[in-house]
């Protein structure tokens, strides 16, 4: 009998530990404020206060927060407008301890990913204030052999923060730490490291978090921002006269715009949720049909979010051209490089590779297609 007590003891301890819930517990000595609040920035929730708890006389704090998922999520603990950038999970239990400066000066156990965000954060904080102390001091010297001098200093420290910031991205490249990392910058810095070259570092990150946190929410920014590089790269580096996109139709296969060069093209933006979308397509669908055999292409782009919805409307719509999707919806970086306001929107692209026009419709398309033809 006193082994099935046992035994369900550690079972309820078992639940107890496994309630789902993120605890956090510490001691924040010298925080001005006595109220803690925690902070969401997750991809799903954005940046939001979540929750708050007072600390006691001794700044001893305890609090749960509630996991809806088992994902690693980003938030901050912040106290007095003091930030803790924190990486969590369902059943974290992770003490933070500091003293004087809440970012400054504090420890933080129970979470590796946590712990190297206080690496990257550090290193970018700490890099940050030499620069900053160096300009200072740049600007004070009058002796231009000194101020020549501080200017090599500064360009070496910048480089050397740089490099230690990559340094750290490669080592942790399958943490979600790495992918915070990917987007610290240092002030008046626009780039990670040599602009469009930093796509190999991205990518790296997001091929290392695919196999160690497949349904991680932020897998799927970094990869709109990958492919935001890509279609920028294409367009300095392309010849063509129109914008170039590569894009996946429905069943994954990656189609390229310039792969229909000498034809007349329509790049047309769509959405398969919009309320005339049926009625375009089906006098698009006539057009197609008097134009297709002497030249005609469409490459049209669904602006949706969910493939089943994008995918459903092609199918039962029997959109007979080129349909494709990198399901980023209104953040799709292709509405960026064609300027796209608002959809439908479409451009006319003659066989010489030049957009001639855009936004026709019914017989003014026609008209158009016929001409070129």
């Amino acid at each position: 009998m006193k082994r099935i007590f046992i035994l369900i003891a550690t079972a309820l301890a078992a639940v107890a530990c496994n309630s789902g819930d993120i605890k956090l517990d510490g001691r924040l000595i010298g925080c001005d404020t006595t109220t803690v609040y925690i902070e969401s920035l997750s991809a799903s929730l954005g940046g939001k206060i979540i929750d708050s708890v007072r600390t006691d006389a001794n700044g001893k704090f305890s609090v749960k927060i509630k996991a809806d998922d088992e994902q690693m999520n980003l938030y901050n603990l912040n106290c007095n407008g003091q930030r803790i950038p924190l990486l969590l999970t369902k059943g974290d239990a992770v003490t933070i301890n500091s003293v004087g400066s809440l970012a400054r000066n504090y420890e933080v156990t129970g979470s590796e990913e946590s712990a190297l965000l206080k690496k990257i954060t550090f290193l970018m904080q700490d890099g940050a204030a030499r620069l900053d102390s160096l300009s200072t001091c740049f600007a004070s010297l009058t002796d231009e052999a000194a101020r020549q001098q501080l200017l090599k200093d500064y360009t070496q420290e910048y480089y050397r923060i740089k490099r230690g910031q990559i340094e750290f991205i490669v080592e942790n490249a399958s943490s979600i730490a790495a992918l915070y990392a990917l987007y610290q910058r240092l002030p008046n810095d626009d780039v990670l490291f040599n602009g469009q070259n930093d796509v190999v570092y991205y990518r790296m990150v997001a091929d290392s978090i695919a196999e160690r946190y497949p349904q991680s929410p932020y897998l799927s920014l970094v990869r709109r921002d990958i492919a935001t590089m890509d279609i920028v790269s294409s367009a300095y580096t392309s010849q063509l006269n129109f914008p170039d996109l590569e894009m996946p139709d429905m069943f994954g296969n990656k189609i390229k715009l310039s792969s229909l060069e000498g034809k007349v093209i329509l790049v047309y933006f769509w959405s398969a949720l919009a309320g005339n979308s049926n009625q375009l397509n089906a006098e698009l669908k006539e057009t197609y049909a008097k134009y297709a055999e002497l030249g005609f292409e469409i490459y049209q782009i669904g602006v949706d979010n969910s493939k089943a919805v994008w995918v459903s409307a092609v199918q039962e719509q029997d959109l007979p051209w080129i349909s494709v999707s990198d399901l980023y919806g209104t953040t799709s970086p292709a509405l960026g490089l064609y300027n796209v306001q608002n959809v439908p929107a479409n451009f006319l692209i003659d066989r010489q590779g030049n957009i001639v026009a855009k936004d026709l419709y019914g017989s003014e398309l026609n008209k158009h297609v016929a001409a070129l033809l």
